[in-house]
């Protein structure tokens, strides 16, 4: 679809427009009274998010991030599908699936009663997809902008036998420094930490941050704070429909071999995915559809 016939048929006055971003991308660009958001087409990937009555961004994009076809975004909250982490058995496979770097189209748009505005996509199909993923479904997002940001995951199995899938929304949130702030809600929740080689552990207090962590908490549905002191606020992440919790800062060293952080980026970010993986990944019925859904909001410390 162009740029011409997705502003013709979804464009909303006022509050929703689409235009050609970096790399050649098309994006839509959501501003109403409540809050601000911009979404990639290509992987469904909300890039930014703001509410308006916050001076900082919610969700965190790299001033270094590249933008181009078939290729991953640094920042935002990106698509995780229908495997998290690398595949099972065909390691030419990209990690964490395709959803995040092949093409999505809109579906819908409305402006809400409550003020916000909602925007649904769902992924394009092609010879590529279906060569890696070979089971018949349907995935689809539904994102909801306001003083909140919602997205809602969905995947319906379309064929005979179950399918199993993995997923993540991989956010990236907007944060003072990564030294001075505490992730609540995972006490007492078992987790593979992927630093030290996959070995299992159990959280016994709030997550502070002092190296690198990649961490998969696991039968967990609770909802995580983020307390960050130095912008004063608490970043909420509410969800249902995921069982897994991802924790993930790569630290200075690891975030300068990736070059697209920057001199200091990592220090701004954190990671806090709403996940079904490892344990908990989700096996959905013929003719079901599983639903995986988050809310972001925040709020004064």
């Amino acid at each position: 679809m162009t740029l011409a016939d997705l502003t013709t048929r979804f464009a909303l006055d006022g509050q929703l427009r689409f235009v050609e971003g970096p790399g050649g991308l098309l994006f839509a660009e959501i501003d109403n009274h409540l809050g601000t958001a911009s979404l990639c087409l290509q992987g469904a990937h909300v890039t930014t998010f703001r509410p308006k009555d916050q001076d900082e961004p919610v969700i965190w994009l790299s001033e270094h991030a590249k933008f181009a076809p078939a290729k991953s975004i640094r920042g935002g909250a990106p698509i995780c599908w229908p495997w998290f982490g690398p595949h099972a058995t065909e390691s030419s496979f990209p990690g964490h699936g395709f959803a995040r770097t092949v093409m999505w189209e809109v579906t819908d748009t409305a402006a809400l009663e409550s003020g916000e505005t909602r925007l649904a996509l769902s992924l394009v199909e092609s010879e590529q997809t279906r060569a890696q993923w070979p089971c018949a479904s349907r995935v689809s997002l539904e994102v909801t902008v306001g003083a909140t940001l919602t997205m809602t995951l969905s995947s319906t199995n379309l064929g005979s036998t179950p399918m199993q899938i993995g997923e993540a929304l991989h956010t990236y949130f907007q944060i003072g420094d990564i030294a001075a702030i505490r992730v609540l809600g995972l006490e007492g929740s078992e987790y593979v930490d992927k630093v030290e080689g996959g070995v299992r552990k159990s959280e016994t207090g709030a997550v502070t941050f002092a190296d690198e962590v990649d961490r998969v908490y696991l039968n967990t549905e609770a909802t995580c704070r983020i307390e960050d002191s130095r912008l004063g606020r608490r970043i909420v992440v509410a969800k249902r429909g995921s069982r897994s919790t991802v924790l993930w800062t790569p630290w200075r060293d690891k975030a300068d071999k990736m070059g697209d952080f920057g001199d200091d980026g990592w220090r701004r970010m954190v990671c806090v995915e709403s996940a079904n993986a490892l344990d908990n990944v989700v096996s959905v019925a013929p003719g079901q559809t599983h639903e995986m859904q988050v809310e972001y909001r925040a709020e004064s410390l």
